[in-house]
Order: structure tokens, then C-alpha cells, then sequence
């Protein structure tokens, strides 16, 4: 079957630089498929609008969903002390700050989980948010924790910030964490009345 053509009377003028419509215009056959991109291309100003972009997916999201992905398997390989899964999470030059101050590199927070210096049984994260800046996402969380860190039992909540990065292969990777303890209202009570 032959393709459909559509006849367009409009006529083109070099030296005028415009269309016009003359009465002894030639008429020439258009195929349908390039009228179609000639339409497209007439309608994207009308489509790529701050107002038309408001219905579309955020750029952001699927990075976002991704992360929190991440997050879940860091969880899970911490929990179960799996150092090889840590070990693709973690960059080549992480730095990690825990509650109590100690700074701990790639190499250090791989051999602490291996000997079991530092040991999670309960890891319950809670109002994650995820922001993203260009090839870095900063993710800021709630987490109530129990373990174990060199010898002495680990119990509390703890707000933390863990930072990723995206590679130049793609890969995203944990280059930064830090968390701070909250302390429980009776702590609270305790530390305000000795500042007193």
C-alpha cells in the first residue's frame, strides 16, 4: 500500500526569506511522516513550558528512589556484618565520624565490622529524607540502634548524615557519614540542670 502523501500549497521564497501562498504555486506532495515532524517540531515551544513541565516526573526522582535503595542495603549489610557488601558501598576514600567522635576510613570500618568491634543487632531508620545537589546526594535520617562497640552495649537514637556520590562510571558510593546521639528527656532533664 502506498504511503499517504499530503498536498501542501505553500511556497517558499529565497530572495523574500518568507512562505506566501501565491495563486501559481506549484503543488507539491508531502509524506505524512515528515508533516508529522514539521507539526512536533511547531508545538514544542507550547509543550516545554515551566507550566506544561509541572504534570512531568521530577528529574530528581528515580536518583531519589535509588538512594533510598542504598540506604536499605547498607542497613541490611550492616546488620549481617557482610564486609563484601560494604565494601562495594563504601568509596575508596570514605570518612566516617561516629556519636562519639572516632574517625573512621574505608579500611578501618571494614576491619571494625570483620572483628566485630562494632556489631548492630537493631537498625531502625526513620524521617529519611534525600537531597540531591548535582553528583551528590546528602541523605539525613533518624535511626534507634542496639549493639555493641568495642566491648560496651551501644543503645539509643541517633541522627545521622551519610553522604554519596556518583562516580564518573555512574556508580554511586558512600563518601561521607556522621552521626550525632540524641540524648533521652531524662539526659536532657540532667544536662540542663547541671548548666544551670
Amino acid at each position: 500500500m502506498q504511503a499517504a502523501r499530503v498536498i501542501v500549497n505553500l511556497c517558499f521564497d529565497s530572495s523574500l526569506g518568507s512562505a506566501y501562498y501565491p495563486r501559481k504555486c506549484m503543488l507539491r506532495p508531502l509524506p505524512l511522516s515528515r508533516l508529522f515532524v514539521l507539526v512536533a517540531v511547531a508545538l514544542a515551544p507550547m509543550v516545554y513550558t515551566p507550566r506544561a513541565q509541572a504534570w512531568l516526573p521530577h528529574p530528581h526522582k528515580e536518583v531519589r528512589e535509588h538512594i533510598e535503595d542504598l540506604e536499605q542495603q547498607w542497613r541490611v549489610a550492616t546488620l549481617a556484618a557482610d564486609v563484601p557488601a560494604m565494601d562495594r558501598l563504601l568509596s575508596d576514600d570514605y570518612v566516617g565520624i561516629s556519636w562519639n567522635g572516632q574517625l573512621n576510613t574505608k579500611a578501618m570500618q571494614l576491619d571494625r565490622t570483620r572483628s566485630r568491634a562494632f556489631s548492630l543487632t537493631r537498625l531502625d531508620l526513620y524521617d529519611s529524607k534525600v537531597k540531591i545537589v548535582g553528583n551528590v546526594a546528602i541523605v539525613t535520617a533518624r535511626a534507634q540502634v542496639e549493639g555493641t562497640s568495642d566491648g560496651s552495649d551501644m543503645k539509643g537514637t541517633f541522627r545521622y548524615t551519610r553522604v554519596y556520590q556518583r562516580l564518573p562510571s555512574g556508580i554511586w558510593k558512600i563518601t561521607n557519614f556522621e552521626a550525632t546521639r540524641v540524648p533521652d528527656p531524662g539526659e536532657t532533664r540532667h544536662h540542663s540542670h547541671n548548666l544551670q
